[in-house]
């Protein structure tokens, strides 16, 4: 069993119903959703383009998948991740924007946000001690010949590679696509998208995400709001 501290917005947020649609999966029930009508892409090859985002449910990473430390209870990391919450400003992104970060597509901030790298290093300092060290097979997982020297150093102090400086917060949509229909994917992610791009987002909340067993659909067991005081905007 693994956890996860994601960025993802509330249940009844306009957002977050569109990407489970998108995705084809709904994090917080844990169950398919059918795919939009309107989205210029057939089933199938929507299938295929967000297969490995959906696994993961709609969000942003802010302390990568972890198992627990002997020491720690699933309850304990509940309550801390409550307080934790309870103690967080809100973050307001004046606008978000979709990238192509390699071969995948994602909503990003259309600039630097110093107050959400300030959430994202706290969720990772907070909870590290409640993670367990990585195994060896973990860490071959991450394939850290593939990684810089500082992201190798991530990744065994911290369990995730791209933490602090090589942090980029992003909302994944797809897994790699490339191919002919490149254009034709990225077309439709741009028009079914439109009514959040070049918008504001509040990071207002987040979520404790689970794995039950290595491979399955993740699926939020807490989602808490960020009530530490009034959302912070980016200068």
């Amino acid at each position: 069993m693994r956890y996860a501290i994601y960025f993802t917005p509330a249940i009844d947020h306009p957002l977050t119903i569109a990407a489970s649609r998108w995705l084809g999966y709904d994090v917080f029930s844990g169950e398919e959703r059918p795919f939009p009508d309107d989205v210029a892409l057939p089933a199938g090859r929507m299938s295929t383009v967000t297969a490995a985002a959906a696994r993961y449910g709609f969000h942003a990473t802010l302390k990568a998948p972890f198992t627990l430390a002997g020491n720690t209870t699933p309850a304990a990391l509940e309550a801390a991740f409550d307080v934790f919450c309870r103690r967080q400003h809100a973050v307001r992104l004046p606008e978000i924007t979709l990238a192509r970060l390699g071969k995948f597509y994602a909503l990003v901030p259309s600039q630097p946000s110093d107050p959400l790298q300030d959430l994202a290093e706290s969720v990772v300092r907070y909870f590290e001690p409640m993670r367990a060290p990585l195994s060896v097979e973990d860490i071959a997982r991450r394939k850290p010949e593939t990684l810089t020297e500082n992201e190798r150093h991530n990744l065994e102090q911290w369990g995730y590679p791209y933490v602090f400086d090589d942090f980029r917060f992003h909302m994944t949509l797809t897994g790699p696509v490339t191919g002919t229909d490149t254009h034709a994917v990225e077309t439709a992610i741009k028009t079914y998208f439109a009514p959040f791009i070049g918008k504001p987002l509040d990071i207002s909340g987040l979520g404790l995400f689970i794995e039950e067993r290595r491979g399955a659909p993740f699926v939020i067991r807490r989602w808490q709001e960020l009530t530490g005081g009034n959302a912070e905007e980016t200068a």
